[in-house]
């Protein structure tokens, strides 16, 4: 069932059931409950740990007995060689584009793709307690969210960038911070047309 494939896949990356809820965004009740069959995650989030476990929806699904690539847990992305991908320090809008300022140098990651990438030193608390002051998110340029997305986004032509989830609710757009010290940033109306949206982040990583 699936709640067996779950765990097993993340017992096969060395991934704590706090460790999946960080990098997915949930709560680790959320993880424990998929784990013992209370409950079972949306299709979206389904893909998701799939990605995270490094596996596919199928196997996680039992439409599929073994990933492709190998065994569940192995790397689905050991065919992508190790690739230098830039780290910024701040995103901004202005002029209609998004610019990427302050260079901190580069930081390896396997991907497919590495020119649509670009890693992003997270500033600020707002995404605790599963995203830190000074963690690493790489983030793959893109321009368009789907609902529930990790992202980050730029409101207004001279605003600084922000590592929020991103949430259609009707004709709005909701950037949601994981800190409930934080507000809700809703837009909707003429405002939409202020914000920018830098790329999609896939992965996260402890500060140094």
């Amino acid at each position: 069932m699936f709640a067996e494939r779950l765990k097993m896949a993340r017992k096969a990356k060395k991934y704590s059931q706090a460790e999946v809820s960080r990098l997915l965004g949930v709560t680790q009740q959320a993880v424990g409950k998929w784990e013992t069959g209370r409950s079972t995650p949306d299709p979206q989030t389904v893909a998701r740990l799939a990605e995270i476990l490094d596996t596919t929806a199928d196997v996680l699904l039992g439409l599929q007995a073994e990933n492709p690539a190998g065994a569940v847990g192995r790397n689905a992305f050991s065919r992508y060689t190790q690739c230098l991908i830039p780290v910024v320090g701040t995103v901004r809008a202005g002029y209609g584009a998004v610019a990427f300022e302050e260079d901190y140098g580069s930081e390896y990651a396997s991907v497919k793709d590495p020119q649509n990438y670009f890693y992003l030193v997270v500033k600020g608390d707002s995404m605790e307690p599963r995203i830190s002051d000074g963690d690493l998110a790489l983030v793959h340029r893109q321009s368009t969210l789907d609902n529930g997305d990790l992202g980050v986004m730029v409101y207004g032509t001279d605003g600084e960038g922000t590592l929020k989830r991103y949430l259609q609710r009707g004709n709005a757009v909701v950037l949601q911070p994981f800190n409930p010290a934080y507000e809700e940033l809703v837009i909707k109306g003429e405002d939409l047309d202020h914000l920018y949206i830098a790329g999609k982040v896939v992965e996260t990583k402890a500060k140094w």
